[in-house]
């Protein structure tokens, strides 16, 4: 018999972690996967605004703690969930690089592909744990070819017309282009676009500007709710959960 424990409510919280398999271990911080649509990330950030320092460092050193008893030797991330008393629960670890890895590349300057890489042939970690350092705050955005007007409908075709946003503090990671053809059949993102700020506050700021400037004709993407997400007080707060979108319908002019 397993007994589990039941989390109605929880935050995602994740940490990166990389070892070398040569007695060095180390974390470089955790990131907030909470806004979430059918157990699909949308929004990453890191650091998670919710946990204290004490907390962040627990959860941290215990998600190294993980990476060292299995001798682990690569990047990697353990999952937790985090409840409404930030006790937090070991969900799984994924043993490879994850989507929203630039968010922690931005605030720690750590290039967690090439580090991989280096690793896998066998090199040692450059670094300690104490040569680590969060710095600002970072958010990635998964633009998606969805319409969040009429329930996330996929939006595959043609794009008609394609320009990214720059600028301070803007990162994009995508391969779409002017006529590049959005297939059905593979996942739906056209672009990641990350921001990176002193704080979490200019981070939001910033991400407004950005998503206002991104141009993508021709097919219908996840901007939009974007936009709104980042104007809604609870997101403002940080204090949401997974739950949060089904709680509240971000499209709708009433819950902003």
């Amino acid at each position: 018999v397993y007994v589990e424990a039941f989390i109605p409510v929880a935050k995602h919280v994740e940490v990166q972690v990389i070892g070398d398999g040569k007695e060095n271990y180390v974390h470089l911080g955790e990131r907030d996967c909470s806004v979430q649509r059918k157990n699909q990330k949308l929004i990453e950030e890191a650091p998670c605004a919710a946990l204290s320092e004490e907390r962040r460092e627990k959860i941290c050193n215990d998600a190294v703690k993980v990476a060292k008893a299995s001798n682990y030797r690569s990047a990697g991330t353990i999952e937790f969930l985090v409840d409404k008393h930030r006790n937090f629960y070991f969900m799984e670890m994924n043993t490879r690089i994850q989507v929203e890895h630039p968010v922690t590349e931005m605030v720690t300057g750590v290039d967690l592909v090439k580090l991989q890489l280096k690793v896998a042939m066998g090199e040692a970690l450059p670094f300690k744990q104490e040569d680590i350092s969060i710095n600002g705050h970072a958010i990635e955005f998964r633009i998606n070819a969805e319409n969040p007007y009429k329930n996330f409908m996929p939006s595959p075709g043609k794009i008609t017309q394609y320009l990214a946003p720059g600028g301070f503090g803007v990162r994009i990671e995508s391969a779409c282009y002017t006529n590049y053809t959005i297939p059905p059949y593979y996942d739906s993102m056209v672009a990641k676009l990350i921001v990176h700020e002193p704080t979490r506050e200019e981070s939001i700021m910033t991400g407004i500007r950005a998503l206002s400037e991104y141009l993508v004709l021709g097919i219908d993407t996840t901007i939009p709710f974007h936009l709104r997400l980042l104007n809604n007080h609870i997101f403002r707060s940080g204090e949401f959960n997974t739950k949060f979108l089904e709680k509240y319908n971000i499209m709708d002019d009433n819950n902003q």
